[in-house]
């Protein structure tokens, strides 16, 4: 029997057994309502308080600085859209954000230009790495808002998110990071790097998935994209999600406590992940490297003559789980846009994610090393014999 090795904790990574042991009470009998004043609700207004101000601890923020929504994808969406619909009545012409951004960014941005904004994207160099005059250049569009992610989540390229705040914050224009792969995995504190709005996920640290949260620090004006009831600060109205974000809290504190120890262990797994793949495959191209900083627990390959879907699937049936990049758009696989950004992309070439987390262990990156090799042969002679 094939022993399945999972590496897409980019992706989405397992519960952690504390995050799994704070939700159950409000799985089952502490189920009140957050906004009803009997003291069932009260019960659940205290646990999603005190979840709060754990979690803005772990970023530190103000607990009133914290707005829980149903994830990453719509905190980004309320950061680049609350803040466009805010900030067009005070004159602002544009959206800015990076060409390596999420999906979650990049299609908010469009829909801020179907509004309206000039849409402008920063180009990366060939390591995914921002140049911070093309920052500077932006900022005399006027945007409403400048958006760049902390960590790349295909390659892992970190970004210069200090200074583009300070340059930001110069000229008086709002910056936003998307920070859901970095959280846990770099140092990540919003007053030290000096952004206004911050989007995090739940799921990529180790607690449940649809759960997250958007920093928005005290001041700065954005506008709901839904409407309802008037819950989280009236910028994501409806009952709040109060099991999920006690197990955002539990993971978020235990992320942001081992962050140092299990960067350098993840950093180490990645390496000789990198190394051994590389011995064995000598013109494997390593995507990001040369950036000045990388998350730790993203690998990014490009194996030159080889099928993208017959590299995933050849290691799916062999029990490694990872992930392409590239993007499904109506059917049809699309390369990808951080690769193409970077001046990357190529024909007739596999790229592969390869990304861990907390129970990633030695033992796995030693038997995926060996899968990695035996797959690439194969799809490679098939690919020339094609040829």
């Amino acid at each position: 029997m094939v022993q399945a090795i999972y590496m897409d904790h980019a992706a989405t990574t397992a519960l952690r057994p504390e995050a799994r042991e704070a939700m159950a009470p409000y799985l089952d009998a502490r189920f009140g309502n957050p906004s009803s004043t009997h003291r069932w609700g009260r019960e659940a207004r205290g646990a999603l308080e005190e979840a709060r101000e754990r979690v803005a601890a772990a970023l530190g923020a103000r607990r009133s600085e914290i707005v829980f929504t149903g994830g990453g994808t719509e905190a980004d969406n309320i950061a680049i859209l609350g803040r466009w619909r805010c900030a067009r009545q005070e004159g602002a012409r544009a959206v800015v954000c990076s060409a390596v951004e999420h999906k979650a960014i990049l299609a908010a941005v469009q829909q801020a230009g179907r509004e309206g904004a000039e849409v402008v994207l920063l180009a990366v160099d060939e390591h995914g790495t921002l140049d911070l005059d093309a920052v500077d250049h932006a900022l005399a569009a006027a945007p409403a808002v400048v958006s760049v992610m902390w960590g790349n989540n295909e390659v892992g390229t970190v970004q210069p998110v200090a200074a583009v705040a300070e340059r930001c914050r110069a000229a008086g224009v709002i910056c936003h990071t998307d920070a859901v792969q970095a959280f846990g995995k770099v140092p990540v504190d919003v007053a030290a790097a000096g952004v206004d709005l911050l989007s995090v996920s739940a799921h990529k640290i180790g607690g449940p998935k649809g759960v997250g949260a958007l920093y928005v620090r005290d001041g700065v004006s954005v506008e709901p994209v839904c409407h309802g009831g008037g819950q989280e600060r009236q910028l994501r109205p409806g009952t709040e999600n109060v099991a999920g974000a006690v197990g955002f809290a539990a993971a978020a504190e235990r992320a942001a406590a081992e962050q140092a120890a299990e960067a350098t262990r993840l950093a180490a797994l990645r390496d000789t992940l990198c190394e051994r793949i590389r011995a064995a495959v000598p013109d494997v191209r390593v995507n990001g490297q040369g950036a000045a900083a990388r998350l730790p627990h993203v690998l990014s390959l490009t194996f030159p003559d080889a099928d993208q879907d017959a590299f995933l699937i050849g290691l799916d049936l062999e029990g490694l789980a990872c992930s392409g990049a590239s993007a499904c758009q109506s059917g049809a696989s699309a390369p990808s846009h951080v690769l193409t950004a970077m001046g990357g992309a190529m024909d007739a070439s596999a790229t592969i994610r390869l990304s861990f987390g907390h129970v990633t262990t030695a033992a796995e990156v030693a038997r995926a090393a060996e899968l990695v090799e035996r797959v690439a042969g194969r799809v490679r002679i098939a690919a020339l014999a094609r040829g």
